[in-house]
């Protein structure tokens, strides 16, 4: 019986009822066993159907070069029709005679479609052999639609950098000055130097693979003859970096930046302040928002790192019994850092923490941002240029942590018990096998320091020759 013709179901009844029950049961199992394939190859004037929205797209046939031309010279609207012989592989026809190749799959039970590409750029053979492997990995669980969408977004720089920044840089301690590098500072500094251009609108709308090492090579030489050329050992450091990361995504064979040498030699900035203008800076800070005051007071009480000062939470406190506790994950080598509070420090939180409970807002930072710029005070560096003005000295923050560091080793502090306080990763067979916390030894030092700026500040003749006594 044709399936063209008309079925007499009455008739077909009355034969089955005649047949033993097993061969009942062999027809059906083979019925449902019937694919497409096999419904076309019965009877090729049928045109089998597979699941989709209209009769129209439903159409199956088996895809070759001629057939694929008939489509396109005969559609009357866009429609889908689907390959016999791989199955999810098909065609997009539209009456405009466009064509694309495209490919269905389920992955964790989500129906997915990928354009592969148009008749015009891939033939009819690579289309095939691209949707097998849509196919075949979407068995391992990969959708290629997904895959394929990621990649296209990494074709320009600036989605490149996007990337960068969202999946890398963000959970790294660098991640400001990559940004600011990237997209431009927010903050306009009135200087007389000619302004950084952000590497976005510079390289936004280049193809990353249009990037070549001559790009990199103008890039740093603009940034040098600008008299920044830090800034141009930085700048090469990220783009390496950001194409390294480009590598591993399979996004480039080849970093551009290979065999370029750094600009210039990285100068180690050597400021540490006297005590004449530690004693300027101090006075100066008077005149601040408290605040302010006491976070670059507890910078040099302290010797910590600006950004573990700034993001201090009341919670890492313990005004008690005197300690700091500094999370890892805030850290620059990853590991807790207990910070002993010497009384000078202790009085200074103390006032600190009266001043914010009496606030409105009761904030959970230690120096909660003063201009409801963020959560908490972060680079101050509007402050450090008042303060400067004011006292005279020319500083950076940096600087503070410095002079600390400095005058207590002056003044014999033993170099490693300064370094367990300015939390320095120490290397060598020594450093592997001593876990001594030093916990005493950095109270002792930090104690110390406090005694000896407050010498300082006093303008004692005796500060100068105020040294130190390990505890014991």
């Amino acid at each position: 019986m044709r399936y063209a013709e008309k079925p007499n179901h009455k008739k077909s009844i009355e034969s089955l009822a005649n047949l033993p029950i097993c061969r009942i049961f062999r027809l059906a199992r083979a019925c449902s066993r019937l694919t497409i394939k096999h419904l076309h190859a019965c009877d090729p004037g049928v045109t089998p159907m597979v699941p989709g929205s209209c009769e129209e797209s439903r159409m199956a046939m088996r895809l070759n070069d001629r057939s694929v031309r008939k489509l396109m010279a005969t559609a009357t609207r866009r429609r889908d029709v689907w390959d016999t012989v791989l199955p999810g592989f098909g065609v997009r026809v539209s009456p405009g005679g466009e064509c694309s190749y495209v490919v269905r799959y389920r992955v964790n039970g989500r129906l997915r479609r990928m354009t592969i590409g148009s008749r015009k750029h891939i033939t009819l053979s690579k289309a095939r052999e691209a949707a097998h492997d849509a196919l075949g990995a979407a068995r391992f669980g990969k959708d290629a639609a997904a895959e394929k969408i990621v990649a296209r977004k990494a074709e320009t720089f600036a989605e490149l950098a996007r990337e960068y920044i969202e999946r890398h840089a963000i959970k790294k301690r660098s991640a400001r000055e990559d940004i600011r590098i990237l997209n431009g500072s927010p903050h306009k500094k009135k200087t007389g130097k000619k302004p950084h251009e952000p590497l976005v609108i510079r390289w936004g709308n280049l193809k990353v693979k249009e990037i070549k090492r001559r790009d990199v090579r103008d890039l740093l030489d603009e940034i040098v003859a600008r008299g920044a050329p830090i800034m141009a050992n930085r700048t090469l450091a990220l783009v390496r970096k950001m194409f390294n990361f480009a590598i591993e995504r399979d996004w480039l064979d080849s970093n551009p930046c290979q065999m370029i040498k750094r600009p210039a030699p990285d100068r180690q900035r050597q400021r540490v302040l006297s005590e004449e203008e530690v004693r300027a800076v101090w006075k100066a800070l008077d005149e601040e928002h408290p605040i302010i005051a006491a976070l670059f007071r507890i910078r040099l009480l302290t010797a910590q790192r600006g950004s573990e000062v700034h993001g201090a939470s009341w919670e890492e406190m313990d005004l008690t019994t005197g300690w700091w506790t500094i999370p890892g994950e805030r850290s620059k080598n990853g590991l807790d850092h207990r910070v002993p509070l010497s009384p000078q420090a202790l009085r200074i939180l103390k006032d600190l923490r009266n001043i914010t409970e009496k606030s409105k807002s009761k904030s959970k930072w230690v120096f909660p941002s003063t201009r409801k710029t963020g959560p908490h005070i972060n680079h101050a560096q509007k402050a450090i240029e008042r303060i400067v003005k004011r006292s005279g000295v020319e500083f950076r923050g940096h600087d503070l942590r410095r002079t600390a560091a400095s005058l207590m080793v002056g003044a014999g502090v033993p170099r490693l018990v300064v370094s367990k306080i300015l939390n320095h990763v120490e290397t060598g067979v020594t450093a592997v096998y001593d876990r001594h916390s030093y916990d005493q030894e950095k109270r002792s030092a930090l104690d110390f320091w406090g005694r000896r700026l407050e010498a300082i500040l006093a303008n004692k003749r005796d500060a100068k020759v105020l040294t130190f006594e390990a505890r014991r």
